[in-house]
This record gives C-alpha cells, sequence and structure tokens, in this order.
C-alpha cells in the first residue's frame, strides 16, 4: 500500500474522532437530522441505486427496490425511534439502599467502522449505518470492491450529503481493509463470511475492539407433509432464488418429509418455470453471479447429485439457471460449505428426528425454515436447534422486520442489529447510581462491631 493510502486512512480517523469529541453527535435533534438527510439522499438518488446495482449483478429493479431502497423502511423506524431509545431508563433499587437511585444511561461508541459485502451492497451497507447515527457515533464505511459499481455511487452519495470527519466511505481491496483493520476503531461491523469474519475479529482483538460479525452459513429448509403445498413451493423458489441465491439466508437446502418429495418436487419444477419462464436466462426477472471466480466455485457444486431442474450456465454472461439437485450426498461439496448460488440440494428423511440430528451435526445457521402447521413439532424444532432466527412457512422475509433483532450464532456469526437492536450495537449502556446527602447511616462503615447481624439480615443469609 502506498503511503498516501495510509495516510488518508488515518487522517479521516483522526478528523472523525476530533469532530466526535465536539460532542454533536451526541445532540438527538442532530441524530435526527442526520437520519432524514440519509433518507432523503436514498429518495433523490434512487435511479442511481437501481444502475449501480444492474450494474454489478444485473439486480431486478423489482428487486432492489424490495430488498436494497426498501432498507428506508429502517431509517423511518430509526427516526420514529430514536427519541424513546436515547432516554435514560430507571434501574431498580433495592429497598435497604434508598435514598439512591439509579439509571441506565445509552451513550455513543465513538468512531465506528463498517465493512459492507458485495450481494446486498447498498442495503448491508446502509442499515448498519442507522444504527450508527441513530445511537451517535461518526462512522467509516468500507464498501466490497466486488461491487464496484455500488461501491463508487456509495462514495459519491454519502460525499455529497455528508461531511467526511462525520461519516465517510473508503474505498479500496484487501490492502485498504488490512489498514482500516490495523487501526483502533471503537466498533467493528462486519457483513460477509466466516473465513474473513475470523480475520476481522483476529484485527480487533489487538485493540481490544468490540465486533459485530453478520455471517452465513448452510440455512436448512425443513418441508414438513402438514402444510399448504402451493403457498410453501412459492416461499421456497422466492427465497432461494432471489439475487440468484446469492443471499446469506436463502434456503440452503431442503429437508423434505419423504412421503412428499415427488409432488414437491413436481411443483418446485413448475413454480420456477412460472416465475422465470421456459429459458431464464432471458427473464429480466433474474440476476446474475457477482464475478468469475464466484461462478466457477458455484459451477463445481453442478457435479454433485443428479440434476432435476436447471444446470444451465454461461460464463461470459455469469449465468447460471435455477437448479434443484436430487440424490445428494451429505459428504458432497455443494453439502460442505454454504452454496450462496442458485443452486438447491434436496435431501429426504422419514423420521423428524433424522432432520433434526442433520442439523445439530452441523454449525449453528443464520437462518433456519419449517413449513408446517403442526405446532407440537413447530415448539419441538424451535426447542431442539440452535440458529440466528427462525421463520415458520416462509423464507427471508424475518430479515425485513425492524422490531425483529437480526444475527447469527456461533459461526454464523457474533451480535445482532436492526431497529432496538442496532441503536444497542452500537451504544455502550452506562451505569449511573446517584446518592443524596440528606441521610447517611453508618451501617457499613468501620469499626465494625456490632453490625455484622444487621448486615447478615440484609444480605438473607
Amino acid at each position: 500500500m502506498v503511503a498516501t493510502e495510509i495516510f488518508k486512512v488515518t487522517e479521516i480517523l483522526n478528523k472523525q474522532r476530533i469532530f466526535f469529541k465536539t460532542g454533536q453527535t451526541k445532540n438527538v435533534a442532530f441524530r435526527i437530522a442526520q437520519l432524514k438527510i440519509l433518507k432523503q439522499a436514498i429518495i433523490e438518488n434512487k435511479q442511481a441505486i437501481i444502475q449501480a446495482l444492474t450494474a454489478d449483478l444485473r439486480k431486478p429493479e423489482f428487486e432492489t427496490y424490495a430488498s436494497e431502497i426498501g432498507v428506508i423502511k429502517e431509517v423511518d423506524y430509526g427516526i420514529k425511534n430514536i427519541t424513546n431509545w436515547t432516554k435514560p431508563k430507571k434501574a431498580e433499587i433495592p429497598l435497604e439502599l434508598l435514598p439512591y437511585s439509579a439509571k441506565i444511561q445509552p451513550e455513543p461508541l465513538g468512531v465506528v467502522l463498517i465493512i459492507g459485502p458485495w450481494n446486498y451492497p447498498f442495503q448491508l451497507i446502509i442499515s448498519p449505518l442507522v444504527g450508527a447515527i441513530a445511537s451517535g457515533n461518526c462512522a467509516i464505511i468500507k464498501p466490497s470492491e466486488i461491487a464496484p459499481h455500488t461501491s463508487q455511487f456509495l462514495a459519491e452519495m454519502i460525499g455529497k450529503y455528508f461531511e467526511k470527519n462525520y461519516i465517510a466511505v473508503i474505498e479500496g481491496g484487501v490492502e485498504i481493509s488490512q489498514q482500516l483493520l490495523a487501526e483502533k476503531f471503537d466498533h467493528i461491523f462486519f457483513t460477509g463470511g466466516t473465513a474473513v469474519g475470523k480475520i476481522v475479529m483476529t484485527a480487533a482483538a489487538k485493540n481490544l475492539t468490540p465486533v459485530t460479525l453478520e455471517l452465513g452459513g448452510k440455512s436448512p429448509c425443513i418441508v414438513d407433509t402438514e402444510m399448504n403445498i402451493e403457498h410453501t413451493i412459492k416461499r421456497i423458489i422466492w427465497g432461494k432464488f432471489i439475487n440468484a441465491g446469492q443471499t446469506c439466508i436463502a434456503p440452503d437446502y431442503l429437508l423434505v418429509d419423504q412421503r412428499i418429495k415427488q409432488d414437491l418436487l413436481s411443483g418446485l419444477q413448475k413454480c420456477l418455470k412460472e416465475f422465470y419462464g421456459d429459458n431464464p436466462a432471458n427473464s429480466p426477472n433474474y440476476a446474475r453471479i457477482i464475478h468469475q471466480k464466484q461462478f466457477a466455485r458455484l459451477v463445481n457444486f453442478l457435479k454433485c447429485g443428479e440434476i432435476i431442474v436447471g444446470g444451465e450456465t454461461d460464463p461470459e454472461q455469469l449465468y447460471i439457471a435455477p437448479t434443484i439437485i436430487d440424490h445428494v450426498s451429505l459428504e458432497d461439496s455443494v453439502m460442505q460449505e454454504e452454496i450462496f448460488g442458485p443452486i438447491l440440494p434436496i435431501i429426504a428423511y422419514t423420521d423428524i428426528d433424522e432432520a433434526i440430528d442433520l442439523i445439530n451435526s452441523r454449525p449453528k445457521p443464520l437462518a433456519l425454515y419449517l413449513f408446517s402447521q403442526n405446532q407440537n413439532l413447530q415448539k419441538r424444532v424451535l426447542q431442539e436447534t440452535s440458529s440466528g432466527g427462525v421463520c415458520i412457512n416462509d423464507t427471508v422475509m424475518q430479515f425485513g422486520i425492524s422490531s425483529l433483532p437480526f444475527g447469527g450464532v456461533g459461526d454464523s456469526g457474533i451480535g445482532s442489529y436492526h431497529g432496538k437492536a442496532s441503536f444497542d450495537t452500537f451504544s455502550h449502556y452506562k451505569s449511573v447510581l446517584r446518592n443524596s446527602f440528606w441521610l447517611d447511616l453508618n451501617w457499613r462503615y468501620a469499626p465494625y462491631k456490632g453490625k455484622l447481624l444487621l448486615l447478615k439480615l440484609i444480605l438473607g443469609i
């Protein structure tokens, strides 16, 4: 890395620290005003967002509005609730400690780093940024260089609407990321894969910097016999193949009751044609793979199992058809890592115990899906499995609910965000205890002679 790039990172960080020390970002009215500016920026640049995402992913306009521009709802939620979030909350005081009073007061962390991914390169920058602004921080943003058009657009948009000493975008590749991670931040928010998440956490540990890691994993989808098969099929196909399967919470593989497997397979094939036509390559509703390396990795998965539908590829167009594969072995490469593409393996089970045991034998996923009207089965799956989140009788939609914290567990992530959870992530909750001078009992002061009995009564022992 050239010296000018190193200086650029350090200079921006130092300027943000100076601005944060002025206390301006702690003003709630200032935070609300900045969120409104962010909303204005999104509204005024809708067409530019669409163009950038078309260039990077050939993302359909509908999907861009639904899954990228739709982040504006998260901004609205922050504006609506920030006044309540920032209020100190009273804490309970034991009777024997009267007249003390206690409260828990949220305060901003300082200067935070947000590192975004390439699959939803706009939304997954803006969503955590809402939390950073709402909680009163300055922020440095590092978009993914793998989605270069969106990265450049974000740099231009943020630079136009915000001062660099408050919010700044730093573009670049791995070397810039390494330089950023070498700096001391007050929090690092990273969205991406588990392998890079480990690198981020290792770097953060050197400076004792807290992290939020939004990772991924193989999110299973259980399909029981007691469900509406038509609705189930449509919701699975949509959740799996939106953004050409490049979604961290897409159903990674299906666990299907053997008794309905054939009916489900037939329905899935039919639904794919309804959604994308006989040749999805010509469909305006179907995205493309982000780059050649990801394309090659996914093509290798097509060697696994038996292709039921799809499997067509075009390296020049970075196109992989929506594909369903059957007769997959758990040892196949497609079952060894997160697919993150338009390939859906089907695994049959004869008893729900098999499905639950399979899920529990693997790292905890970011999402778990269950299609079943059987409430006992719903309770059992919730109790006997662990995942970042669960969505019953639908897919992916849980991400869009601002009142639901979103995050992983174990290999799928650390920490959560969205709505109040975003505010919490970028805040420190400071405990404040206050005493008065109108009364001062001597029970705790030396000399202690004759006071032990009273202390035991207070302690209840």
